[in-house]
C-alpha cells in the first residue's frame, strides 16, 4: 500500500476514534436499548417535552452509531479491495479503491468536527438576527445579501427557514431581519457566525467608488421547552401595533404584530405573523433565547477572552471580513482560514468557514495559535 493511501488510512482511523469517545461506543447498544425500553411505556407521552427529548437523544445515538458503523464498513471494504487489487495486479481496482478513501477522509473529517457540537445548546434549533450597521444604503443592501448567503446554507442543509422579521431599508435592502433555522445542530453551526461582517466592494449605487459596509449578525438557540428561563412579568413590557401582510396593492394590516421589550437588559424582540397569540409567543419564545444566550456567554467569559471572540463594543467586533475588490478574498479573522472564491461563500458555502471556527474552540487556541498553524 503507497505511504499516501496509508496516511488516508490512518486518518479515518483516528475520526473512528474521536466519533467512538464522543458516543462511548462500548454503552451505545445498552443505552439504545434502554432507550428502546423507555419509548415502549404508555405513559410516555404525558409529559410532551420529556418524550420529545427522549426521543431526541434516541435519535442521535442512533444517528451517532450508524455513522460510525458506516465510516469503519467503508474503511474495511476499501482497504481489502486495494490489497486484493494490489495482490492480483489490478491496478483499475486499486486506483477506484484509493479515490473512494480519499473521500471517506473528507467525509470522516466532517463527522469529526460534527461529533465537537456537544454544547448543551447546539443541538437546538437557532433564532438568526441579521442587522444593517454603518454605510446607511450601502449596509442595508450587505444586510440582505447575508440574510440571502445564510438561507442558501441553511436550505443546502436541508434545513427549515422561518422568517420571524424583516425591516427593509429606506432605498434598498433590509434594516434588520429575524429568522428561525430549524434543523438538528443549527445553533451549533451558527453560533461561530456572531459577530460584525465587513464587506469590501465598488458601490452599486454610488459613482463606481469602493466603499465598505458592515453588519451584525447574532445566533441565539431556541430554548427547548425542559430548559427553564424565568421571565418576571414586572420586568417586560408588550405592546402590539399594525403589520403588514403581502406586498402588492392587497395589502392587509392589522394589529397583531407583537414587541416584548426586556427592561433589566434592554433586550427588544419583535413577531408580526397573522395571529397575535402566536407572535406572543414566538416573541416569548425568543426573548428566552436571548436571556439563555447571555447566561450562557456569563458562562463562558473565560473561553470568549481565550478566544478573542469579543472586541470592543461597537464596529471593532470584526470576524470576518469579505473583499470583492480590489481582490476576491473572504478570510475570517479568528482562525485565518480564507478562500477567494468569494462567489460560493455568498451562495451559502460556509462549510470551510464555520469548521475552522469549530475546530479552534474545540481546541482552545487563540486566534494567535490558529494564524501561527
Amino acid at each position: 500500500m503507497r505511504a499516501e493511501t496509508q496516511g488516508h488510512v490512518e486518518k479515518v482511523q483516528n475520526s473512528l476514534k474521536l466519533l467512538a469517545q464522543r458516543m462511548d461506543r462500548e454503552t451505545a447498544p445498552h443505552r439504545l436499548e434502554e432507550f428502546n425500553a423507555m419509548i415502549e411505556d404508555p405513559d410516555l407521552w404525558n409529559d410532551q417535552a420529556k418524550a420529545q427529548k427522549l426521543m431526541r437523544d434516541r435519535q442521535t445515538l442512533i444517528d451517532q452509531m450508524g455513522t460510525y458503523d458506516t465510516i469503519a464498513g467503508a474503511l474495511t471494504d476499501n482497504v481489502e479491495l486495494i490489497e486484493l487489487g494490489e495482490a492480483e495486479g489490478d491496478e483499475e481496482v486499486v486506483a477506484d479503491a484509493e479515490a473512494a478513501l480519499a473521500k471517506l477522509v473528507e467525509t470522516a473529517a466532517q463527522k469529526e468536527l460534527e461529533a465537537l457540537l456537544n454544547g448543551e445548546s447546539d443541538p437546538n434549533d437557532s433564532f438568526l438576527e441579521i442587522k444593517a450597521g454603518a454605510g446607511g444604503t450601502e449596509a442595508c443592501d450587505w444586510a440582505a445579501m447575508l440574510a440571502r448567503m445564510y438561507v442558501r446554507w441553511a436550505e443546502s442543509r436541508g434545513f427549515e427557514v422561518e422568517l420571524q422579521e424583516e425591516q427593509p431599508g429606506a432605498e434598498a435592502g433590509i434594516k434588520s431581519v429575524t429568522y428561525q433555522i430549524k434543523g438538528h445542530n443549527a445553533y451549533g453551526w451558527l453560533k461561530s457566525e456572531s459577530g460584525t461582517h465587513r464587506l469590501v466592494r465598488i458601490s452599486p449605487f454610488g459613482k463606481g467608488t469602493r466603499e465598505t459596509s458592515f453588519a451584525a449578525v447574532g445566533a441565539y438557540p431556541v430554548i427547548d421547552d425542559n430548559i427553564e428561563i424565568e421571565v418576571n412579568p414586572a420586568d417586560i413590557r408588550i405592546d402590539t401595533f399594525r403589520s403588514s401582510g403581502a406586498g402588492g396593492q392587497h395589502v392587509n394590516t392589522t394589529d397583531s404584530a407583537v414587541r416584548i421589550t426586556h427592561h433589566p437588559t434592554g433586550i427588544v424582540v419583535t413577531s408580526s405573523e397573522k395571529s397575535q397569540h402566536q407572535n406572543r409567543d414566538i416573541a416569548m419564545k425568543a426573548l428566552k433565547s436571548r436571556l439563555y444566550q447571555m447566561e450562557l456567554d456569563r458562562r463562558n467569559a473565560e473561553v470568549n477572552a481565550l478566544h478573542e471572540a469579543k472586541g470592543d463594543a461597537g464596529w471593532g467586533n470584526q470576524i470576518r471580513s469579505y473583499v470583492l475588490q480590489p481582490y476576491q478574498m473572504v478570510k475570517d479573522l479568528r482562525t485565518g482560514y480564507e478562500t477567494s472564491d468569494t462567489q460560493s461563500v455568498l451562495d451559502g458555502d460556509l462549510d470551510g468557514l464555520m469548521a475552522s471556527t469549530l475546530a479552534m474552540d474545540a481546541s482552545g487556541k487563540s486566534r494567535a495559535d490558529a494564524r501561527a498553524d
